[in-house]
């Protein structure tokens, strides 16, 4: 099978692979799409982020869907010819975490496409992946939609961080993939008002043809936010999409006393937080961390149509121009999503 593996930055090279050996709790999934996430741009054009870094060649992707064409002797959950999304978190199910029910932070965690762990994880960017059994999440839908499964249960957990929003006056900053589909759970959920930022008109544009009432441009309006900022703040609740201290001091700054910020976005480095701001206004900061059984009720979601995400599809490009395909989803003036077809 052919695979999308990064060697270095800039270094993504179309490559032959063996196709894994099938165990008895194991699928065979020819995949179809597979998203390209901000940390797959980490990679391919720094080579990692933070302190992670690629140290030997890797396939890329964990936003992935295809069909089943072989399941193992024991496998009872799907069958061959069905369309599923692929989770890409395979903890272990025995540490301390995975049994207090917070797989995402699994001691021994195997998640597609990364490189925390030597050796690295192989991700989905491969024509045929064979994952074991409680990966593979049925999805009565086209494998365009489905490839939305990880990112979009990756906004449902930070809603469930974010506690309720029925009638909450919600901010967004970071109008990406992410922040649209922050924008999507929060209306979904009953907000009442929604603002979204970014420094960039084209996901803005998208960010109110789905659901938000106002936008931002800070690059062009840097105070944008300041009538938000009077009597101490107005916004109930912030998701900070981008991982920019600026746009962090920005929402705390925007959020009543009592408010909540919850960080989303995973910057390169470290973020300076103004702790009298936490204090004098008693602001809860909370982080949100991937998905566990967001992920199942993502792909129920996306199935159910209630999502509409065809608008944050910009493209679909061939496996063959893998290379294309991350440099476009690299120009946010012209992407918002671009998926590979396999």
């Amino acid at each position: 099978m052919k695979a999308a593996v990064i060697h270095a930055p800039h270094d993504l090279r179309i490559e032959e692979r063996e196709v894994p050996a099938l165990g008895p709790r194991d699928v065979k999934v020819r995949v179809s799409r597979g998203g390209i996430c901000g940390s797959d741009l980490h990679y391919f054009h720094h080579g990692g982020f933070g302190a992670v870094r690629v140290k030997a060649p890797m396939v890329l992707g964990h936003e992935v869907a295809g069909e089943v064409v072989e399941v193992g002797a024991a496998v009872t959950a799907v069958r061959p010819g069905q369309m599923v999304a692929v989770n890409p978190s395979l903890p272990c199910n025995a540490c301390r975490f995975c049994l207090a029910g917070q797989q995402q932070h699994c001691l021994d965690m195997r998640f597609y496409g990364s490189a925390m762990r030597n050796p690295h994880v192989d991700g989905g960017f491969r024509q045929m992946l064979v994952c074991d059994e409680s990966q593979a999440v049925p999805a009565d839908m086209p494998a365009e939609r489905a490839a939305f499964a990880e990112p979009l249960a990756v906004c449902l957990h930070a809603g469930r961080q974010a506690g309720a929003l029925l009638g909450a006056r919600v901010l967004v900053t970071g109008a990406g993939p992410i922040g649209a589909l922050l924008v999507m759970v929060a209306r979904h959920a009953g907000a009442a008002e929604i603002v979204a930022t970014d420094l960039a008109d084209a996901p803005l544009a998208i960010s109110r043809r789905i659901g938000a009432d106002h936008t931002v441009n800070m690059r062009d309006t840097p105070d944008g936010l300041a009538p938000f900022t009077l009597e101490k703040g107005q916004f109930d609740l912030a998701f900070e999409a981008s991982g920019s201290g600026a746009a962090l001091a920005g929402a705390l700054a925007a959020v009543r006393p009592g408010g909540t910020v919850v960080q989303v976005g995973n910057g390169v480095g470290d973020t300076a937080v103004t702790l009298s701001t936490l204090l004098a206004k008693e602001i809860t900061l909370r982080g949100t961390f991937r998905f566990h059984a967001e992920f199942a009720l993502a792909v129920r979601t996306l199935a159910s149509g209630r999502f509409d995400v065809s608008p944050l599809l910009t493209e679909v490009v061939p496996l063959a121009d893998a290379v294309r395909a991350f440099e476009l989803a690299t120009d946010r003036g012209r992407a918002m999503k671009v998926q590979i077809a396999f």
